[in-house]
């Protein structure tokens, strides 16, 4: 919800016109095909509303407490600032060379252009390369092939991320 409000407050801009991000534009543009100028707010909707089942869903094992949700808060953090300084590094030592090819063609934005980016490639990119493809792959493994759920996870997952992976670090 924070990208989307980011997005209608502050929208990313370059000297072509707004910035989304490709994912977004690919979900949110197949509801409005299908449903028209209300598409993007039924899917908006859905994915609410999937996060909402599947956190109710998964609380079968009682209450969670205080400590287990401060603990894993603490090591998000963690693991955020590790492999955010890790990756941004390495980002930042394969662009370099590159920069001169960018110039004139930057975004016109500052710290908030880039978190609104950062957020949809979050939410966007993992909903349909994670989500999306990875379950209809597993599905059809399984329907396909009769595999057991475990193996058509596995199968999904491998062939699935692995394109996944090279599309998304060439498009960054």
């Amino acid at each position: 919800m924070l990208y989307e409000l980011l997005e209608l407050v502050a929208p990313v801009r370059t000297s072509g016109g707004v910035v989304r991000n490709g994912a977004d534009v690919l979900l949110t543009g197949l509801f409005t095909w299908m449903l028209g100028p209300r598409g993007p707010l039924v899917f908006m909707a859905l994915v609410i509303g999937g996060a909402i089942w599947l956190i109710v869903r998964d609380r079968r094992g009682g209450p969670i407490r205080p400590s287990t949700l401060l603990a894993m808060f603490g090591e998000s953090v963690v693991l955020a600032l590790v492999f955010g300084l890790v990756v941004g590094t390495v980002t930042a030592q394969v662009v370099r060379p590159l920069r001169s090819l960018a110039a004139g063609g930057g975004l016109e934005g500052d710290a908030l252009a880039r978190l609104t980016l950062s957020l949809g490639a979050g939410l966007y990119e993992e909903l349909l390369f994670r989500v999306v493809i990875v379950a209809l792959l597993a599905n059809g493994f399984r329907l396909l092939f009769g595999v057991s759920r475990v193996w058509s996870g596995v199968w999904a997952t491998a062939i699935g991320d692995a394109p996944t992976c090279s599309i998304k670090s060439r498009s960054r």
